[in-house]
């Protein structure tokens, strides 16, 4: 096994910036969805629903959209589900398959809560930066992403 390529000093302090934007953005735009009973979690499973058609998609569908496992969705959903904001519908044509199906309660809290959603997004981070950053940082992150998906 070769050595390990330590970071260099700029690396260690973009990585160590990348890690603490991420954690304190979640957690801040979590704390604020709080404030109407909703998790990030709900809200990205309630966005990824209302934006489909017939605000529906399967389960295995929705748990690739929101990077998470079969078994923690079909958990999050149940919870969704006890709230009132989703139900889940057979598929007619794979009775395997299950569709997650946003309620009218469900599409009415996203259309409530976006609002306050996106004001946290552009306080917290859009409004901090110029469009060339906003830009920078979209051609850096994207080949990382594409990098990441093709390993899934």
């Amino acid at each position: 096994m070769s050595a390990p390529r330590w970071l260099s000093s700029a690396e260690q302090r973009a990585w160590r910036t990348h890690l603490a934007l991420h954690k304190l953005l979640m957690h801040r735009l979590d704390r604020e969805l709080q404030e109407h009973s909703l998790s990030l979690n709900d809200y990205e499973i309630l966005v990824n629903l209302s934006e489909s058609p017939e605000r529906r998609m399967r389960m295995s569908d929705l748990a690739d959209a929101t990077i998470q496992s079969r078994s923690r969705l079909s958990h999050q959903i149940s919870r969704m589900e006890a709230k009132g904001l989703v139900t889940r519908e057979d598929c007619w044509d794979d009775r395997r398959g299950t569709f997650a199906v946003l309620t009218d309660e469900g599409w009415e809290t996203i259309q409530r809560v976006a609002p306050h959603h996106v004001g946290g997004v552009r306080e917290h981070f859009v409004d901090l930066l110029t469009d060339d950053q906003l830009e920078a940082i979209e051609e850096a992150y994207a080949p990382i992403v594409e990098h990441l998906k093709k390993l899934r």
